[in-house]
């Protein structure tokens, strides 16, 4: 079943708009300019923004002519519908939010979001040559963003951050 594009575009236009709202609910911290509320704000005007070019059709033309120019280089093995095994990949990143959520507490924020890098990027096609490297990297980076940054401490559990 496909979903009309006014349909799709309406419903994250609306999820925008709810993070909006309840984004800017949130308290601000003082001493700081910007505070928790900042964030969500940003995301949900920009899901909004997104929303309503959807429900428009902008940019659908684009989508028209990278089509034509995909058939018109492929060869047909190349076009051939995807398994359907292959449609249950979008359910891997609610998934993989899942299993953050119940095991990086003891676990710990970077054995967590190496195993959650590693599978994602297996499973949407990444050779290991690049995913095992990136599973190492990005933990790391995203914890010193969080940290030093953001001054959010992540669970340290069984492998804490360095430093």
């Amino acid at each position: 079943m496909q979903l009309s594009d006014r349909i799709s575009g309406s419903a994250i236009a609306a999820l925008g708009a709810v993070a909006f709202f309840y984004g800017s609910k949130l308290p601000p911290v003082p001493g700081q300019q910007v505070g928790p509320s900042a964030f969500p704000m940003v995301v949900g005007a920009g899901l909004a923004l997104c929303g309503g070019l959807i429900v428009f059709g902008i940019g659908r033309h684009f989508e028209e002519v990278a089509e034509a120019d995909v058939v018109s280089h492929a060869t047909p093995e190349e076009l051939a519908p995807v398994p359907a095994w292959r449609n249950w990949l979008a359910l891997l990143p609610p998934a993989l939010l899942a299993f953050y959520a119940l095991v990086s507490e003891t676990l710990g924020f970077l054995p967590t979001t190496m195993i959650m890098v590693l599978l994602a990027s297996l499973a949407f096609g990444a050779r290991p040559k690049l995913a095992v490297p990136l599973a190492i990297i990005a933990p790391f980076m995203i914890n010193l963003i969080f940290l030093k940054l953001l001054r959010v401490p992540l669970p340290g559990g069984i492998l804490p951050f360095p430093w």
